[in-house]
C-alpha cells in the first residue's frame, strides 16, 4: 500500500469536494471483505450526514485540508472582480457551475458566486440560477467560517457585503 500522503487528525476541518466542509470526528478500523481498512469518519453538520472515507483514498477523492490564507484572499479578490457572463445555453452554464462547485476549489466556487450574484436593484434570477448561487455561496461561507472560526451566517454576510460593494460598479458599466 502507498504511504499516506494526506493525514488528518480527529477534530480537523476538511473539504470533501462534493459535500464541502466537514470535520473528522473519528478514525476507524473496519474489516471489509476480509481486509482491514482504516477510515476517516467525517461529519457534515449542515447536511446532517456522516461519511466514511478510506484513508488510502482520501487524496484520490480530492479530500483536502482547509484552504491556505493566500487562497482565501484570492477567492475574496475574485468576488470583487467583474462577473463573467457567457452567452451559452443555461443548461451548459449550469453544468459548468456545478462542476466548479463540486471541484472543491475555493477560487472556482468564488467565481460561480460572483457570476450568479444579483444585487437588489438588478433583474430577478431564475429559480435554478438562485439554487446554484445559494449552493456556491453556502459552500464558500462554510469554508470561510471554518477558517475564521466564526459561523456560516456571519461568513455569508461578509461575502454578500463584498459582492454588494462590487456589483454597482459593474452594473453601471453594463448599462452604458
Amino acid at each position: 500500500m502507498a504511504a499516506k500522503a494526506l493525514s488528518f487528525d480527529v477534530g480537523d476541518y476538511v473539504v470533501y469536494p462534493k459535500h464541502g466542509v466537514g470535520r473528522v470526528i473519528e478514525l476507524q478500523s473496519q474489516q471489509i471483505a476480509g481486509m482491514e481498512l482504516e477510515l476517516y469518519v467525517l461529519r457534515f453538520e449542515k447536511e446532517r450526514m456522516t461519511l466514511r472515507v478510506p484513508t488510502n483514498k482520501a487524496e484520490s477523492v480530492g479530500m483536502r485540508k482547509l484552504s491556505s490564507n493566500k487562497t482565501l484572499e484570492e477567492a475574496m479578490e475574485t468576488l470583487k472582480g467583474k462577473p463573467k457572463v457567457k452567452r451559452t445555453m443555461w443548461s451548459r452554464r449550469a453544468q459548468e457551475y456545478e462542476a466548479k462547485i463540486n471541484s472543491g476549489d475555493l477560487v472556482s466556487i468564488a467565481e460561480v458566486t460572483r457570476d450568479l450574484f444579483r444585487a437588489d436593484d438588478q433583474p430577478e434570477q431564475s429559480y435554478s440560477e438562485r439554487q446554484i448561487f445559494e449552493a456556491a455561496s453556502s459552500r464558500l461561507a462554510r469554508e470561510l467560517a471554518a477558517m475564521e472560526e466564526t459561523d456560516e451566517p456571519g461568513a455569508l454576510k461578509k461575502i454578500l457585503e463584498i459582492l454588494n460593494e462590487a456589483a454597482p460598479k459593474y452594473a453601471k458599466e453594463r448599462a452604458e
